[in-house]
């Protein structure tokens, strides 16, 4: 079940916000969180329902591996303790290697082996973490407890089951537990809705519209064409606003979800293309993963305590490990990969007191942020250097007849041609028209505030403006587009 399907906004939602309050004015909050994990259940369900079992096994057993820590830890046996959560983590890890990586590692030692077309769980790459982090917090305060229902609410929370916000324990379960947690609270009811309805539009406007340009290039550079200077850069340009806006979308409506609930989420998402170096872009993008790597991979491997190089080489895995839990495949690898020499080059230059002018280091920061996700998109290796090729001007610049015409200097550096074949619809119009909607979309993630830095004026106004083009794509779309992060 989708969050911008209708099936969820007028059917799933209401009962379950309905059913919440009322269970809880009627029977306690206990009842109400005991409503609410098996709505839960029943939304992780509605995708393929042959995984509730994984998932609630998963619950049970971290949750037995969290008391024995704390019961070691009480007894004063850290060590035997820290034994235990070693073991939970490696099950957990390899659960998630058996379900997502068992191919990509059969095919990289034995390519002529058959696929063993395991299915893949939906989620298991987030509440896999979500696990983790429970059982890293029973061992640093085994002092706390947490009954079972509590920590099958906190995996379990549908708002960020699917796709994050990866968020911590001790920030959620606090909230869980309290009494007058299902009392509905109009001003949290109105604010929810209103974020919410902002990230539905930006999925539904402008996720799955720039999508649909990215498509359109990508997939003809992996059908083996050719494609010209602009039609590659608007095709990879559209992609980085795409996924932008769709998993800064999902965000918003995770958080305006939970709010209605009373539950407040961190900010995942903040104008990350607005960063000056691409340590910045980190910290405001896919905030709550960034913050998972840093204290749970990056920290544990030395951090920055050991010297410049082995800083560099821990940045450097720890990015190859980022892309690698994106997806099973070598293309998330080498976007990882890019990423971590970025970072890398980046401490080395500012460990030598270089500084670049504000405006030349956000450029810089987006140029190569937008050119990493060339390999992520495409759909291997052989279309991304197809791709990297193209955006380097390999084969010609074009611009239709009527742009020429217009600008006819452009005649030096390009060759007019009547269409751009892979660009929007192939029609004489696509190029102004793609040129417009990139350059809406590019003014928005660049000039102005996210949702969450505006004011509830500028919410509103925010809302009032593209609420028509969203009641359209939610009644009119012709299918329903699923998150991209759906798929890691």
């Amino acid at each position: 079940m989708l969050f911008q399907s209708r099936t969820f906004i007028f059917a799933f939602l209401p009962v379950c916000l309905g059913g919440f309050f009322l269970v809880a004015r009627l029977a306690g909050s206990v009842w109400a969180l005991r409503w609410l994990v098996a709505a839960s259940l029943f939304f992780y369900g509605w995708w393929d329902p042959r995984f509730v079992p994984l998932l609630v096994g998963s619950i049970l057993f971290n949750y037995w591996i969290a008391r024995d820590i704390r019961r070691l830890c009480r007894a004063g046996l850290p060590r035997t303790a820290h034994r235990s959560l070693i073991g939970g983590i490696v099950v957990d890890l390899s659960l998630l290697a058996l379900f997502k990586y068992a191919d990509f590692l059969l095919h990289t030692v034995a390519p002529q082996q058959p696929a063993l077309d395991i299915p893949l769980p939906l989620a298991i790459s987030f509440f896999t973490f979500q696990q983790i982090m429970f059982l890293v917090e029973a061992w640093r305060n085994p002092e706390r407890d947490t009954d079972l229902l509590h920590c099958a609410a906190f995996v379990t929370f549908f708002p960020h089951l699917i796709a994050g916000p990866i968020v911590r324990p001790h920030d959620i379960i606090p909230q869980l537990q309290y009494s007058s947690l299902g009392q509905p609270r109009s001003d949290n009811i109105s604010a929810g809705l209103l974020i919410f309805l902002l990230g539905l539009g930006k999925k539904l406007v402008l996720a799955d519209m720039f999508g649909g340009f990215a498509d359109t290039g990508f997939n003809a550079a992996a059908s083996g064409a050719q494609l010209s200077f602009f039609e590659a850069w608007y095709a990879t340009s559209a992609y980085a606003l795409q996924i932008y806006f769709d998993f800064s979308g999902y965000s918003d409506m995770a958080i305006g979800l939970a709010r209605m609930m009373n539950i407040r989420f961190p900010l995942n998402f903040d104008s990350p293309y607005q960063a000056a170096n691409i340590s910045a872009f980190w910290r405001r993008w896919h905030i709550t993963l960034g913050a998972f790597l840093r204290d749970y991979v990056y920290i544990p491997l030395g951090g920055s305590r050991n010297g410049k190089y082995r800083r560099l080489r821990n940045l450097l895995l720890t990015m190859l490990l980022v892309g690698l839990w994106h997806g099973a495949a070598w293309r998330f690898v080498l976007w990882g990969g890019l990423h971590g020499v970025f970072l890398a080059v980046h401490a080395w230059f500012r460990g030598g007191g270089m500084r670049l002018q504000a405006p030349l280091a956000r450029a810089l920061t987006l140029l190569a942020v937008v050119v990493a996700w060339v390999p992520f998109r495409a759909d291997g290796l052989a279309t991304a250097w197809s791709m990297l090729l193209a955006m380097a001007g390999a084969n010609g610049i074009a611009v239709p007849y009527m742009i020429v015409g217009f600008v006819p200097s452009l005649a030096w550096i390009a060759t007019p041609v009547p269409v751009l074949p892979y660009l929007g619809d192939a029609r004489t119009l696509s190029f102004p028209e793609v040129t417009a909607c990139l350059g809406l979309g590019w003014f928005i993630v660049l000039a102005l505030p996210n949702v969450h830095a505006m004011s509830e004026r500028g919410r509103s106004w925010a809302l009032t403006s593209g609420f028509a083009f969203t009641v359209q794509a939610l009644f009119f779309a012709p299918r329903v587009v699923p998150f991209l992060y759906f798929r890691f």
